[in-house]
């Protein structure tokens, strides 16, 4: 019987993996040797070619000034444009359902105000109780706005044995208040524990009974498989900077499906969202584009518009159906080789189909000293508290060596924390 080592398993699906190429168009961080970044739930790295794009658009300011709108290689006035359809390929819409505007908290207000309509005793909102405190706030000043209290008004979806938040349990809450429910709004994956919820499942529940449906991807687009416009979603906020690598505080987009879009509601207006034939005629009248840029308010910042177009290059190139396949294998890998330190810790991530880049690692003892070994030791990762260590192995960057150099020095930590 031939034992292999986990170190020769890790180096020959390194040598098999045909996206492998990609790690060399980022930068990786220098300020410690031998980096190992499994950050990207957080920040993505930067694109080698970021500097390039950006560099771009301010030549083109300084030779062009306000003529570059329209005289640029890439001209200002449509650039938002260029982004839509590879953005609707990740996102799985139509090209006229997604736009990268604001950034995301700012996007949910917007999306709200059309698409959150109290009316009687159907006044209420479901959120899973841990999700990202910015969309708890937004929400509960939203039902504040409309007069109403979020005590009486917001249902907060508790996790199953502190892990996960069961199918069954989000179908059964929604069906207990199917005549009160106006709005569900979910993490597509969750920040705190990585779980990706069943989104096609969970619109199909709550359109059976009149309810919206609506999702923050934050940490999905770029990671996990999306069909929004397939799966009937009404309406998503998602950022840039994560998984899709654009930058720190980058523009966030929004989709909203064809059937939302026509609809007659209520909406924030600004100049950009203007029907764009007469929108330099400057009429009193709002006329919005009968898309999801219907709903812009201010000409988007080109330099991070470029920086979004940089990364869709990539994207364009690797393709999202090669990126979650090679995902899969990463975490299989991941999960198989720390079952190893299942005395040590605990992976709160559910392990199932859907599963992204992200797993959430319950430290059972010293567990914010061993975070602070880790960065000691060149692992870039990020803490949550109580005890919580979150790693995510992006596709686009990360190697199968990179797990298990990770797993290797966590384990040395442990053991010296025991």
């Amino acid at each position: 019987m031939v034992i292999i080592s986990e170190r020769e398993v890790a180096l020959k699906l390194d040598e098999d993996d045909k996206l492998k190429h990609f790690r060399e168009k980022f930068h990786f961080p220098d300020y410690v040797d031998d980096i190992i970044y499994l950050n990207g739930n957080s920040l993505g790295l930067q694109p080698k070619d970021t500097e390039k794009y950006v560099l771009k658009e301010l030549k083109d300011w300084k030779k062009y000034g306000v003529e570059g709108h329209f005289e640029s290689e890439t001209p200002w006035l449509p650039y938002h444009e260029f982004l839509s359809k590879p953005i609707a390929k990740i996102v799985g819409a139509m090209d006229d359902e997604v736009v990268i505007m604001n950034t995301l908290t700012v996007n949910l207000h917007l999306l709200m105000v059309s698409f959150y309509n109290p009316k009687g005793k159907r006044n209420k909102i479901l959120i899973e109780k841990s999700a990202f405190p910015s969309d708890i706030y937004a929400i509960k000043s939203q039902i504040q706005f409309r007069g109403l209290d979020p005590k009486e008004v917001l249902i907060e979806l508790e996790n199953d044995m502190d892990v996960e938040i069961s199918n069954q349990k989000i179908k059964e809450i929604i069906e207990m208040n199917k005549d009160t429910l106006s709005l569900i709004m979910l993490g597509g994956v969750n920040y705190y524990s990585g779980q990706t919820f069943d989104m096609k499942s969970i619109v199909e529940w709550g359109h059976n009974y009149g309810i919206t449906v609506g999702f923050d991807l934050a940490h999905a687009v770029g990671n996990v498989e999306l069909n929004l416009h397939d799966w009937n979603v009404d309406f998503a906020v998602f950022c840039t900077y994560k998984y899709l690598n654009s930058g720190p505080g980058s523009v966030g987009g929004v989709f909203i499906h064809r059937k939302m879009i026509n609809k007659n509601v209520h909406r924030f207006a600004g100049w950009w969202g203007h029907d764009k034939e007469t929108r330099f005629l400057m009429e009193e009248n709002f006329k919005p584009i009968n898309t999801a840029e219907g709903w812009q308010l201010s000409n988007p910042p080109i330099l991070s518009l470029a920086a979004i177009l940089a990364s869709m290059e990539i994207f364009e190139e690797a393709k999202m159906i090669n990126l979650i396949e090679k995902r899969k294998k990463m975490i299989k890998f991941a999960r198989e080789i720390l079952l190893e330190l299942d005395d040590k810790i605990i992976i709160i991530t559910p392990n199932n189909n859907l599963s992204g880049s992200q797993l959430s690692i319950r430290i059972l003892n010293h567990a914010k000293g061993i975070y602070q070994k880790l960065k000691d030791n060149g692992v870039v990762c990020d803490w949550r508290e109580p005890d919580i260590i979150r790693v995510a192995f992006v596709p686009l960057y990360n190697s199968f060596m990179d797990i298990l150099r990770f797993k290797e020095i966590l384990m040395k930590v442990l053991k010296r924390e025991s």
